[in-house]
């Protein structure tokens, strides 16, 4: 039997099959993103405090594709994140698939200095 089920529904069930896993701490905050059709939205996250330590939007970022957004975005959240004295974080991909946009960021991002 087939279920009739949006593709929000499906990123939903799945970003909370990650968020069941995925947790950060101080020691390893969690690196939480979004996607839209217009911008990439990454933050660094401490869950044990509830707090955001560093987040960036490819809205201002220079590039003409969104990849190439997402790319400058990820250089940018790292500078921010190892000002703040973060090295290592735990990849929350929020549900979204690890291709173009997401493995993008995530490429740029280890490529910046952040272990994952």
């Amino acid at each position: 039997m087939k279920t009739n089920t949006s593709k929000i529904q499906q990123r939903t069930r799945r970003h909370r099959r990650v968020r069941a896993k995925v947790s950060g701490t101080a020691v390893r905050p969690r690196l939480s993103v979004y996607k839209s059709n217009m911008r990439f939205v990454a933050q660094i996250i401490d869950d044990e405090r509830g707090q955001t330590l560093a987040a960036v939007s490819s809205s201002k970022e220079k590039g003409k594709t969104p990849q190439e957004r997402a790319e400058s975005a990820a250089k940018t959240l790292a500078k921010q994140a190892h000002e703040k004295g973060v090295e290592s974080v735990v990849f929350d991909r929020g549900g979204f698939k690890y291709t173009g946009t997401v493995k993008a960021f995530a490429d740029a991002a280890r490529a910046a200095g952040l272990r994952f």
